[in-house]
């Protein structure tokens, strides 16, 4: 194992990345058009839509803004165009991202339009992606590797399998230097008691239970049900979870058995103690979440489920394994590891983790995810309120 090896891209700042993309950002819900224009001129580059960036204010500015440098900053972009209606903002991200020392440039709309933003973006994207296609895979350590996991649609047969999938590899790859992280902190209401016990220290087993506490005090506030239907999902009852208990612990299955966690993450917040587990403050949401943790600096995402997701992100890979049969039967063009075997009892849970693992590494070499091939590239931000 400690002797597995993946081909990445190193980039300026040292990360290495396993995608090469040139993206084209807009920092703002009406500069969209003027990014997709761009893109649709520029082949070889895409452009991440998104409905915010106006009139955000305090924490939720501060969210939106280390959301977009952080998406920009991954290392499965090799560079960034960053439009914007107004220059301010827009420099704001540019100056961002430049920190990771990629190329990155930005344009502003205000008086200059769309048609001429679009031409003056577009020189800069050719080239970007030009410069982009010389870049060459290197070898490269498994420590070198940051993994991200949330599970999806969940039933019995992920509490019980591909979670327990996820959480073997997590024992094998964290002790080998690996960087990882979960996270979606209401889901794991019922459970919290127990994840705080796996925190590796004291004040970060405190500073989760003031994290669950903050978010589950949130719900209390403004829910106006018992939350059916959204925690646990409709999709979650029908494949056998009747409480958000019975969820927590299958949620949690992912961390393994003897891994602990070594801090706690705001939501896009890039780990800063080195290699090993960390939780990060999420919404349970799966594009939402895959998006934070994206933002943060993964580079590969595994999504355990158990009645089927068909969840992609456009930076980061998403690596869909499933033990139900009925969904490897129903949707089998979005699943990337069958372990079905598990519960007919053909495969124990290190088999189905070294598969696993293989199924990383082919990833990180190049092999597109089922969601990549399917063009899936959901990409949502988290907004915490209103805007002004």
């Amino acid at each position: 194992m400690s002797q597995h090896t993946f081909l990445g891209y190193r980039r300026e700042n040292g990360r290495v990345g396993i995608r090469n993309h040139v993206i084209i950002l807009p920092l703002d819900d009406i500069s969209n058009a003027c990014c997709e224009a761009v893109a649709n001129n520029i082949k070889g580059t895409q452009a991440i839509p998104h409905p915010y960036g106006r009139l955000q204010f305090g924490a939720d500015l501060d969210l939106h803004f280390r959301t977009l440098i952080g998406t920009g900053s991954n290392p499965n972009v090799a560079a960034v165009v960053v439009i914007g209606i107004e220059p301010g903002w827009t420099q704001r991200v540019v100056d961002g991202i430049a920190k990771t020392g990629k190329p990155v440039e930005g344009f502003a709309i205000e008086q200059h339009g769309d048609i001429d933003t679009i031409a003056r973006a577009s020189w800069t994207a050719k080239k970007f992606v030009q410069d982009a296609s010389e870049k060459q895979r290197e070898e490269c350590s498994i420590d070198e590797l940051w993994i991200s996991t949330k599970c999806g649609e969940s039933d019995t047969t992920s509490g019980l399998a591909s979670c327990p999938t996820v959480g073997n590899l997590m024992d094998k790859l964290v002790p080998l230097g690996a960087t990882m992280c979960f996270g979606e902190t209401s889901e794991i209401t019922g459970a919290e008691h127990v994840c705080a016990e796996r925190a590796a220290d004291e004040a970060t087993k405190q500073k989760f239970l003031d994290t669950w506490g903050s978010y589950n005090d949130f719900i209390n506030r403004h829910k106006t049900n018992d939350l059916s239907e959204s925690q646990p999902t409709k999709g979650n009852i029908e494949g056998g979870l009747s409480t958000i208990e019975e969820k927590a612990f299958g949620n949690l299955a992912k961390i393994g058995k003897h891994t602990k966690y070594i801090d706690v993450l705001e939501p896009a917040e890039e780990p800063a103690k080195g290699p090993g587990l960390y939780f990060m403050d999420t919404s349970s949401a799966a594009a939402e979440c895959v998006t934070l943790m994206c933002a943060a600096g993964f580079v590969v995402h595994l999504f355990p489920t158990g009645q089927g997701n068909i969840i992609g992100n456009p930076i980061e890979p998403v690596i869909k394994l499933s033990a139900n049969p009925r969904t490897v039967r129903t949707m089998a063009e979005h699943m990337d590891l069958d372990v079905t075997g598990i519960v007919r009892r053909e495969m124990d849970f290190d088999q189905a983790g070294d598969a696993l693992i293989e199924s990383v590494l082919q990833t990180c070499n190049g092999r597109l995810t089922s969601a990549e091939a399917l063009g899936h590239k959901e990409f949502v931000l988290t907004k915490l309120y209103r805007s002004a």
